[in-house]
């Protein structure tokens, strides 16, 4: 009869147990608080240990986003919700598209509040939100699982290749363990298998990156430290290649869009000590340029109109610096 057990993930570094969280139920609370701070303290090294391997992934994002490409993340559970969270970021941010940078998550937005952990079962379900979106040539999936082994994510990632993207996955296993397809006939008939094979790609994944951040104070528990390293990564990630596509100048968040008090007054603040403008000079500046710091400092610094503050941002690639030099 064959075995119904689901298949044994134990050997994987995201399901075994940390042995100085052993006894983590018996810590005071200041004790166990501890504990968890200090292997958080292990989770930016972990990500500096990665950025080699991300590096690629950025350079190439730059390349393809400013080719009209774009960057899409795939994941379940807590890492779609990392995924969204940092697509949805983006657009108030760095004025850019909502489009430009998309989240998708196995279950739909209503996963983003309740938990549908049984929807990450399914990879055709992955593949078919990859058709929805009209993936292809110049896009980039970014797959997100902690363990690696998520059907949602690797039916996303094989029906993008399919589709000619650009595929990568953030995990936090070796990823290497995880192109295993097969075991050895020692693995009696209809036994699962240790390590559940994701569908085979086309082609190998153009950018794997492994967050080893070793197992959680609390067995299993991914939105721990795997959570963390994945939230660092997704914001270095997209951080980075939106000021490579010209959204800040030197550290300052010039593209963002106004959208509410707090957004107001840092743009007007931004414009008021970049240009020989008051506080009130530079709030109606701003309202002249439709609420676009970026067209707003380039009107003022260059003494033009709206029309060739714009042809000037369209000529050097939105990139402030080539017009009107470094920030005060």
């Amino acid at each position: 009869m064959p075995d119904s057990s689901p298949p044994d993930r134990s050997h994987l570094t995201t399901e075994q147990r940390l042995p100085s969280a052993a006894s983590i139920d018996a810590l005071s609370v200041e004790q166990s608080l501890r504990l968890i701070n200090t292997q958080d303290m292990n989770v930016a090294v972990a990500v500096r240990d990665a950025i080699r391997h991300i590096t690629p992934l950025v350079e190439h994002l730059v390349t393809q986003m400013r080719a009209g490409g774009r960057l899409i993340y795939v994941g379940a559970g807590t890492s779609g919700r990392l995924g969204v969270l940092d697509a949805s970021e983006i657009p108030p941010t760095f004025f850019a598209d909502p489009s430009v940078v998309v989240g998708v998550i196995a279950g739909g937005d209503g996963a983003l509040r309740k938990s549908s952990e049984g929807m990450e079962d399914k990879p055709e379900d992955g593949a078919a939100e990859m058709t929805r979106l009209e993936v292809g040539e110049g896009d980039t999936v970014v797959g997100i699982a902690a363990g690696g082994t998520t059907p949602f994510v690797w039916g996303a990632l094989g029906e993008a290749k399919q589709r000619g993207a650009a595929t990568s996955l953030i995990c936090c296993v070796p990823i290497k363990s995880l192109m295993i397809r097969e075991r050895a006939a020692v693995v009696r008939a209809n036994q699962p298998l240790a390590v559940p094979p994701p569908p085979r790609l086309p082609a190998p994944l153009d950018f794997p990156i492994e967050l080893l951040v070793g197992p959680e104070v609390v067995t299993g528990s991914t939105r721990m430290k795997a959570g963390t390293a994945t939230k660092l990564t997704l914001n270095m990630i997209s951080t980075t290649v939106m000021v490579q596509l010209g959204k800040a100048w030197g550290n300052l968040m010039v593209d963002l869009r106004a959208t509410n008090a707090k957004l107001r007054d840092r743009a007007i603040r931004i414009i008021d000590m970049q240009t020989d403008l008051d506080r009130e000079q530079a709030a109606e500046l701003l309202d002249e340029a439709g609420g676009r710091v970026k067209l707003a400092l380039v009107m003022a610094r260059r003494g033009v109109d709206a029309t060739r503050a714009q042809q000037l941002l369209d000529e050097y690639e939105g990139k402030l610096r080539a017009i009107i030099g470094s920030p005060r």
